[in-house]
């Protein structure tokens, strides 16, 4: 009889503890973890990947993107820049992060594509530069596509922490602290200006 109590007290704590995100905390934590490795590694790739284009339209030599002018500055800033997931509670972290990122955005953004005047153009050029812009577009809509996940893993664990009876286990077992969302820098809200036309060096 006694052995049946014990038992029974036994699932009546465990039902509770699982009712007060004893693993679901843990589980979401982990998850907007996650989802920050995805954006970093989001703008790694793009960090990896600019040089690259800017490299391969340059050595074209019939056109080129203005995205070489400043790359290395943009690069270097935003490599300096990171967050590791023990400061995805520091909103001043995160806030810096996103300004050193929103700056090559900007470059990004302001890309300004050299189009030469030749009677006959060069359709490998043209389709060079088209092709490196796809991949630029591309690039930026993995990164929105990262930063919204992450979010989304954000809204996920600190509603789970906020509400009962998973708040229960978050104070008492964890000590839970809401997580910074990703948030657009001053001033994104105002559509950039994009400048295709002829430029002399």
């Amino acid at each position: 009889m006694k052995r049946t109590g014990v038992v029974a007290v036994l699932a009546v704590l465990s039902i509770f503890l699982s009712a007060c995100g004893i693993n679901s905390i843990p589980r979401a934590e982990e998850e907007a973890k996650a989802k920050w490795a995805e954006v970093e590694n989001q703008y790694q790739r793009r960090l990896d990947l600019l040089p690259n284009l800017a490299n391969a339209v340059r050595a074209n030599g019939q056109q080129e993107l203005a995205l070489q002018i400043g790359v290395a500055e943009a690069r270097a800033r935003t490599a300096q820049t990171q967050i590791g997931p023990d400061q995805l509670r520091d909103a001043n972290a995160m806030r810096n992060f996103a300004a050193a990122q929103s700056g090559l955005s900007s470059l990004l953004s302001g890309v300004r594509v050299n189009v030469t005047t030749e009677a006959t153009p060069n359709q490998r050029n043209t389709d060079l530069v088209r092709d490196v812009l796809t991949q630029i577009e591309g690039t930026e809509n993995r990164i929105a596509v990262a930063r919204r996940d992450y979010n989304l893993a954000v809204q996920a664990y600190n509603t789970r922490i906020r509400t009962f009876p998973a708040i229960i286990g978050a104070r008492i077992i964890y000590g839970s602290q809401p997580i910074q969302p990703y948030e657009a820098s001053e001033g994104a809200e105002r559509a950039p200006n994009m400048d295709f036309g002829n430029y002399s060096r």
